[in-house]
């Protein structure tokens, strides 16, 4: 998980980790990579992954390797993946991912494509 230094931003995250803690889940890891940690759910280390900041350039590889492997891709609102949107989850089932994407809080970090941040 990454976020710049704004506080409504880490508040949110914050409140996502402990709303992702009352799901039945055994632990929480970030190995600090987004890549590693994509790769983690490809190969079923993981279950899921999410994160909302990251650009395209950090999760283009790893999404293939994902989509590859057979898992799901989908934007942080439920809907399709969107490469440009800086927003994603990615998870080893459909459900996993449906359900991360019921829990947590969104916040704007704007596009690849239009807005520099």
């Amino acid at each position: 998980m990454g976020f710049r230094k704004n506080p409504e931003h880490f508040k949110t995250m914050l409140a996502n980790l402990k709303t992702i803690l009352t799901i039945p889940v055994h632990g929480i890891r970030s190995p600090g990579s987004a890549a590693v940690n994509m790769c983690l759910v490809a190969c079923g280390s993981a279950d899921a992954y999410y994160h909302m900041g990251i650009h395209c350039w950090d999760m283009a590889g790893g999404a293939a390797v994902v989509t590859e492997a057979g898992g799901v891709i989908m934007d942080i609102s439920g809907g399709p993946f969107d490469l440009m949107s800086r927003r994603l989850i990615i998870a080893s089932s459909r459900a996993i991912a449906e359900r991360i994407a019921k829990e947590i809080t969104e916040f704007h970090v704007g596009r690849d494509d239009t807005d520099c941040e």
